[in-house]
């Protein structure tokens, strides 16, 4: 069968590679069935490339092309590519994605055309790399009433708390040596700002309870404002700080769900979760958690993620797959602010008087060349709105939520 990609980056050439060198294993995933690349769409010039023949810069090529089914979309952004994807639905060609941000921002109106037309949009690779996490969760999961899912979904933000935790460095040290080891883009801000992570929490939520959220619906921190004092002052209580995306279950009718840095203790899954890695806890009430855990990115770890897309794909050719979720809501998300309850980190320049005349007994952490005006403590559990009620006129340096996960 013929098949196209779209944007020869990374991905895209990591696909077209997979394909041509694993023919023998995907042939035994459709039937006997052969993918043929047919054209790669790309506006750059590859001389010398060993498909130089098959390149297009003419997106009409792939679109007005009947033997061409099925046809991954590697180009990132929204724009062409959800242009280009809507057309090729509607043709009734399917298409493969790893475009996390296409999926995030126009997730329901892809899915809507592909239901429409016959074809299907899966996307497993949008969502941690290589990792296993869309086809357990629509699939494997699905008698499990979700409870929650809390995922380390970013690896340049995972390898630079890794090596602020396991080597001292500092966050602008360990971002440099991320960016200088291909780890990082040049402008790092939609990782170390929580972008990336939360246009992959508004996937898992809509899949995990069956509307959609958008990424203005999610309230993401990142990481810019960890420093070392707190990663020494959390070694001290047994705990590594994770930037995360968490996803919690409230009713019929709401859910939170946000990003930011998180004290994870040790015993937990995600605790050791380093470097490049990503990991993805699901909670579910049958099941208990499970944990998905890999690289989150990188040309082949992704490209397997495509490939295995499009032979599903393939094998169903002429048939629609039961896949995807329903419309979302402005009030969906609530304001996990006011509705949910944990324990929190905080770290100011306070006395341990005024700290238990406010919170009562707190468990109080210590750093090597701790201040003596500066405390860091762990509350108990409130909401966060609670707390900042309970810190006004307070000096506070920092605070991060502390998970359950």
């Amino acid at each position: 069968m013929k098949i196209a990609v779209m944007g020869y980056g990374t991905v895209g050439s990591g696909v077209v590679e997979v394909i041509e060198s694993h023919q023998n294993t995907i042939s035994k995933g459709t039937n006997g069935q052969t993918m043929e690349v047919a054209k790669i769409l790309d506006l750059r010039d590859f001389p010398g490339d060993p498909h130089e023949t098959l390149f297009t810069k003419d997106f009409n090529d792939i679109l007005n092309d009947d033997e061409i089914k099925v046809v991954a979309e590697t180009m990132g952004g929204v724009n062409p590519a959800f242009d280009f994807t809507m057309k090729l639905l509607k043709s009734g060609k399917s298409v493969v994605s790893s475009n996390k941000e296409l999926v995030a921002q126009k997730g329901p109106e892809l899915l809507r055309a592909a239901e429409e037309s016959g074809a299907n949009y899966l996307f497993e690779a949008s969502v941690g790399g290589g990792i296993p996490i869309i086809r357990p969760m629509s699939q494997c999961l699905i008698a499990n009433n979700i409870e929650g899912v809390a995922g380390i979904l970013n690896g340049t933000t995972n390898f630079i708390l890794t090596k602020m935790i396991e080597d001292g460095m500092t966050f602008a040290d360990a971002l440099k040596l991320a960016q200088d080891n291909g780890f990082a883009e040049k402008d790092p801000t939609a990782d170390v700002e929580g972008f990336d992570a939360c246009r992959k929490v508004c996937i898992l939520a809509s899949l995990a309870f069956g509307k959609h959220v958008y990424p203005n619906q999610v309230a993401t921190e990142g990481i810019t404002n960890i420093t070392l004092e707190d990663v020494s002052y959390i070694a001290s209580a047994k705990g590594v700080i994770k930037l995360l995306g968490q996803i919690k279950y409230i009713n019929e009718n709401k859910i939170a769900a946000f990003v930011s840095p998180a004290v994870v203790f040790n015993g937990s899954q995600l605790a050791s979760v380093n470097g490049v890695n990503n990991a993805i806890l699901v909670r579910g009430d049958a099941v208990g958690d499970v944990c998905f855990y890999g690289p989150g990115a990188g040309k082949l770890p992704t490209a397997s993620a495509v490939v295995a897309d499009m032979v599903d794909c393939v094998k169903h050719i002429n048939r629609k797959k039961f896949f995807g979720w329903g419309e979302g809501a402005e009030d969906y998300v609530a304001d996990y602010k006011e509705c949910l309850q944990m324990p929190f980190y905080v770290r100011a320049k306070a006395s341990e008087n005024k700290i238990k005349a406010a919170f009562g007994e707190v468990k109080f952490l210590s750093r090597i060349g701790q201040p003596s005006d500066e405390k860091a403590f762990i509350t108990d559990i409130m909401t966060q709105n609670e707390l900042e009620k309970k810190l006004e006129g307070f000096e506070v340096i920092n605070i991060i939520k502390v998970t359950n996960y």
